[in-house]
């Protein structure tokens, strides 16, 4: 069956010190721990939601061990890029990191499909997905190339940000420059709606909106109030066209030296802050949405719209799968529809 067919019957018919010794668990000292200290990269502050959710995590490790397993955070990009934050830890110099998942279709294709637009129709799908084997099947595509998936976190949904016009139809978005992440997916999913694509690192959007040589782009409303591009930006609209999911990763290196044991005790909270760190992205998106909307105009995309942006882009979902793995797709937007139907 063709991934295009599987997409549109979901889209249309709807990890994974003295105050420890007080509260460990017994079992802690009876199991095989030692002394572990972990580096965590990040390329966020603290006042983000994966951030934040990282930061819950270096506290259950160290609770659950007994104070002897520790992570720092480092965030901010202080250890680097993602990408050489990557191939330290393929080499073993860095530990963790939490990152952007579609950073690593570079090293696993079917990472890709993430980036398929309107895969995602609500969180709840999300993670039923991601918690479920298929996640599981696709993070474990990683450790051949050094890494180990721990766990998903998000960041939630990219919508439209505009200073010239609002969008209140598809057709408004004809002709507009949009900034884009340099990804040949992003390009095209503006193109394919009219929309000149402009490639930019985000540390230019900024300036680049200011002056007025892009109209516009698309980001998770925490990150507009966080990056204030509500100071150069005048409209937001909700399109929730990309789901965007983080990943929590462990170098293989650093992984495979632990005993059975800490490996419990690293996924137990690996599990507990991916949960954290969801409730937090909500509470975060929530209270970000609250804030634009003392700043900007924001307006919902009608149902009808949403379904000519769907219409106008799933083309690319064939397109980017045989890219990105045509199984990896099929299997995906199989249990997308699961998900939805409540199996």
């Amino acid at each position: 069956m063709k991934v295009q067919s599987l997409y549109r019957s979901f889209a249309f018919g709807s990890l994974l010190s003295t105050a420890f010794l007080a509260t460990a668990p017994a079992s802690v000292w009876a199991a095989d721990i030692q002394e572990r200290n972990f580096k965590v990269a990040i390329a966020v502050n603290a006042g983000t939601a994966h951030y934040d959710g990282g930061v819950k995590f270096c506290e259950l490790l160290e609770k659950k061990s007994g104070g002897k397993m520790k992570a720092k955070m480092y965030g901010g990009g202080a250890l680097g890029k993602d990408t050489a934050v990557v191939s330290s830890m393929q080499g073993g110099v860095i530990e963790m990191a939490i990152m952007n998942a579609n950073l690593l279709t570079g090293l696993v294709k079917d990472f890709g499909v993430l980036d398929f637009p309107f895969a995602f129709s609500s969180e709840k799908i999300a993670y039923k997905v991601l918690d479920g084997e298929w996640g599981s099947k696709l993070a474990a595509k990683l450790q051949d190339k050094g890494l180990v998936g721990l766990g998903w976190w998000e960041m939630g949904y990219l919508n439209y940000h505009t200073g010239r016009k609002p969008i209140q139809k598809v057709e408004d978005i004809a002709g507009l420059k949009i900034r884009v992440t340099e990804t040949p997916l992003q390009i095209d999913f503006q193109t394919s709606l009219g929309a000149n694509p402009v490639p930019l690192p985000f540390v230019e959007v900024y300036t680049a909106l200011e002056q007025k040589t892009v109209d516009g782009g698309n980001q998770t409303l925490i990150n507009l109030q966080q990056s204030k591009f509500y100071e150069v930006q005048k409209y937001v609209t909700i399109t929730n066209h990309m789901y965007n999911p983080q990943i929590l990763l462990m170098s293989k290196k650093a992984y495979d030296k632990l005993s059975a044991d800490e490996k419990k005790i690293l996924n137990e909270a690996a599990v507990e802050a991916r949960d954290h760190q969801r409730q937090l992205s909500q509470k975060y998106g929530a209270e970000a949405l609250a804030f634009l909307k003392t700043k900007m105009s924001i307006n919902t995309l009608p149902p009808e719209e949403v379904a000519k942006m769907k219409e106008k882009t799933r083309p690319l979902i064939d397109k980017y799968a045989k890219q990105y793995g045509e199984q990896t797709a099929r299997e995906m937007f199989s249990e997308i529809d699961k998900a939805g139907r409540g199996n």
